[in-house]
């Protein structure tokens, strides 16, 4: 069992229970899934860039990512229907809790200049995405070989359903938010 998953079960899930007083355990707030995405638009010039991105992203989340193509032609970009635009991966269960982790106790902390992630970042239902602007921080990344840095989304879903349950959720599971 991972760290993370292990306290949210034994330290975050009493205190959720008892503060927002909560019955039934399937009413704590948990974190239910990460999706991690990055665009490649730069592909319409280097046509190995998917496979490099592919394999980082890899790297970072454990998972091997899925291709988003485009859904529509757009000439202005010189892009058309069925062209790769992204990738993404959803992450779940074991995988899920030790990106969490690893994101909130080494990735984060590495960021230039951090003082706490935006409080503003949360949806209506809570789930929170977060930029990060270098995929460099993350420790997978070797940036000896050559890395062209490149920003990535990080969306945490959560079955919260209020912005503020969210955050309290996540603020017990170690996210450092920025002070107000």
């Amino acid at each position: 069992m991972s760290r993370l998953k292990e306290k949210y079960q034994k330290e975050v899930m009493p205190v959720l229970t008892k503060e927002f007083e909560i019955k039934n355990s399937l009413e704590v707030p948990r974190v239910e899934k990460i999706v991690v995405n990055t665009g490649l638009g730069e592909m319409i010039k280097d046509k190995n860039l998917k496979d490099i991105v592919s394999k980082e992203l890899a790297a970072i989340t454990g998972q091997i990512p899925s291709v988003k193509v485009a859904k529509v032609s757009i000439a202005a970009f010189g892009l058309r229907a069925g062209m790769p635009v992204g990738l993404t991966v959803t992450l779940r269960g074991e995988k899920m809790y030790d990106f969490l982790d690893k994101l909130v106790s080494i990735t984060l902390p590495r960021l230039r200049d951090f003082r706490g992630v935006p409080l503003k970042s949360f949806d209506v239902r809570g789930n929170y995405t977060l930029g990060i602007v270098e995929h460099t921080v993350f420790p997978e990344i070797d940036l000896s070989k050559g890395v062209t840095p490149r920003g990535m989304e990080v969306s945490i879903v959560t079955n919260a359903g209020t912005p503020e349950r969210a955050k309290r959720l996540l603020e017990l599971l170690g996210m450092p938010f920025e002070k107000q």
